[in-house]
């Protein structure tokens, strides 16, 4: 049986990609491999992101030649799609194909293994306006199932190279969705995540139908428990998103909303759609709609410009925000952007002890939002074993709000809807007691 070893760089929605081409091998009589035993055709899913996301793809690249010289080597992802000749420059590469035909895949690999030629497979992705329909009916983790309903983003921030490697915006048309999600609850799934590049700007191309009709009729999907949105701009909560996140029972209080600067000039020359007061309107609609919601988002620390006041208003303006984590990152330039030919860097120093600064008002705003909680009562859908050690009699799982929720009970749980009580606040992990299991309204659950 022909073998195909798999190794993803980057990002979650390169994660799901790989698992969608995995079963396009999977149909075809593949076997999986570790990417470090000898395989029959390596993919290697390419990152782009950052110059050394560039740089660690190459290294991958060659690592899987060497491997196995015979081997055919295939390469997608963001940095086969932006700079498909520097790939197939590397002697050993068989096939380059970009972030989208990968439904062509498995008749570009027979045709090499016919030829022995390799096949620059990447077209301008700028012309593409389809969604690329890969699903994925299985994860790994059996708790929580990601779901692709959008590809590609418009906004061209400054610092930014995705628009070009995944091309504009398009949405997953909504009855495919709809199908999937209903699929993946019949699979046993209780909790869906929806995820994207851009997921917020979700029915940007469709005619009158927004992310927020797409909720309401998720909403619908009977033994759904849980949906969770991967990420979503500012601009894009508008009053009809925070109705329907006010009216749900099943949408997660957790949403992540990328802030990336809190000073208004810095936010300009990233060429964000909002100013600070705008983005705090905004939170302050959601804590009103969703009492106790999670709001989590991402900052760039050090960006070309931002100077020791620009640096100390953003970070009180986060400390008033009071975000339920942060995750920061100091700039670094990309090449081929915008941001990366501004006069003014930063000088590394100073923006690793920018990023220290906020790393620690992260941690203290983290243990603030979790010590609300002490002494109540949250659903909790247990994942794995504590720790990855079985047998510890611990079990793990993210309450609806997204606190990591570590409890005592058996393996058993894993899956099922547990209501705990947490009984101590932590940075990452907060500690709970199983109260009692809720009776799972899915038929299929307790048989996984």
């Amino acid at each position: 049986m022909p073998s195909v070893a798999f190794y993803t760089l980057g990002c979650k929605v390169n994660f799901y990609d790989t698992e969608a081409i995995w079963q396009l091998f999977k149909n075809e009589g593949y076997e999986q491999v570790d990417f470090e035993a000898t395989a029959d055709v390596y993919l290697i899913n390419t990152c782009t992101v950052t110059n050394t996301g560039d740089k660690k793809s190459r290294q991958i690249i060659r690592r899987a030649i060497r491997r196995n010289p015979d081997a055919i080597i295939a390469v997608t992802g963001c940095y086969a799609q932006t700079s498909p000749a520097e790939i197939m420059a590397i002697p050993g590469v068989d096939l380059v194909i970009g972030t989208q035909d990968r439904e062509k895949l498995m008749g570009f690999i027979e045709q090499i293994q016919n030829e022995r030629k390799p096949v620059n497979a990447v077209r301008n992705i700028m012309k593409t306006r389809q969604f690329e329909e890969l699903d994925v009916p299985d994860f790994a983790e059996r708790t929580r199932a990601f779901l692709k309903i959008q590809e590609g983003c418009n906004n061209f921030c400054t610092f930014c190279i995705i628009p070009w490697s995944r091309g504009l915006s398009r949405s997953r048309e909504a009855a495919s969705v709809i199908n999937q999600a209903k699929q993946l609850v019949a699979a046993g799934y209780k909790e869906i995540v929806l995820t994207g590049i851009h997921t917020g700007g979700y029915g940007d191309d469709l005619e009158n139908y927004r992310l927020s009709d797409l909720l309401e009729d998720l909403d619908k999907i009977d033994g759904l428990e849980r949906i969770r949105i991967s990420s979503i701009e500012a601009s894009q909560i508008d009053e009809k998103m925070i109705e329907v996140l006010n009216r749900s029972d099943k949408m997660c209080h957790h949403l992540h909303i990328p802030l990336q600067a809190g000073n208004d000039e810095v936010l300009k020359r990233m060429r964000r759609k909002y100013t600070t007061a705008e983005f705090a309107e905004k939170i302050r609609l959601l804590h009103e709609a969703m009492p106790g919601v999670a709001i989590t988002t991402d900052v760039i620390v050090g960006f070309p410009g931002e100077t020791e006041e620009m640096f100390q208003e953003g970070y009180r303006f986060m400390e008033e925000l009071g975000f339920a984590e942060m995750h920061v990152f100091p700039y670094s330039k990309r090449t081929g952007t915008p941001a990366a030919r501004m006069e003014d860097q930063v000088d590394e120093e100073v923006k690793n002890e920018r990023v220290h600064q906020l790393i620690d008002l992260s941690e203290r705003m983290q243990l603030a939002y979790a010590e609300q909680f002490v002494g109540q009562v949250l659903d909790v859908i247990p994942e794995r074993d504590y720790k990855g050690a079985p047998g510890t009699g611990f079990v793990m799982g993210y309450s609806g709000n997204y606190l990591q929720i570590v409890f005592e009970g058996s393996e058993s749980l894993v899956g099922q809807l547990c209501r705990v009580k947490v009984t101590e606040a932590g940075v990452n992990e907060c500690r709970g007691q199983l109260v009692r299991v809720l009776e799972a309204s899915n038929p299929l659950a307790k048989a996984q």
